[in-house]
C-alpha cells in the first residue's frame, strides 16, 4: 500500500477477558480493575493493551517508532469494540528512509472517543 498525507487507515478489535488475562501475565499490570469484574461482569482493559491498536497499524506498514503519545479519555471494557483511525499527517521520503508522522483517534462501539494521540517514526 502506498501511503500519502491525508490517508486514514482503520482497524478495529473487540477485547475479551482472555486478552486481559494474557496481557496481565505478560505486562504484570495486575490492577484490581483488570482482575476483578465490575457489576456487569466486565474487566477494564489495560491502557497499553488498548494502545496496541495504533501500534498494530504502524506494524502493518513497517514503521520503526520514534515517538508515541497516548491520551486515555475513558475506560475500555471487555466486550467493547474499538475502532482506531490513524491519519497520515506527514510522509516524507528522505535520502535513505521515509519519515512518517501520524495522529490517531480510537472510539468504542458507541462512537465515544476512548483514546487519542500520535506516533512518528521511519518506514523500514
Amino acid at each position: 500500500m502506498s501511503l500519502q498525507v491525508g490517508d486514514i487507515i482503520k482497524f478495529e478489535r473487540t477485547f475479551t477477558a482472555e486478552d486481559v488475562v494474557m496481557f496481565t501475565k505478560l505486562s504484570g499490570d495486575e490492577g484490581v480493575h483488570h482482575i476483578n469484574p465490575d457489576e456487569q461482569g466486565r474487566l477494564i482493559i489495560q491502557g497499553l493493551l488498548t494502545a496496541t491498536l495504533p501500534t498494530k497499524v504502524g506494524g502493518d506498514h513497517n514503521v520503526l517508532a520514534r515517538t508515541m503519545n497516548f491520551e486515555f479519555l475513558r475506560p475500555v471494557f471487555t466486550g467493547d469494540t474499538i475502532i482506531c483511525e490513524v491519519t497520515i499527517e506527514k510522509f516524507e521520503k528522505q535520502e535513505n528512509r521515509t519519515f512518517i508522522i501520524t495522529s490517531f483517534l480510537c472510539r468504542n462501539q458507541n462512537e465515544k472517543a476512548v483514546m487519542k494521540g500520535n506516533f512518528s517514526g521511519i518506514i523500514l
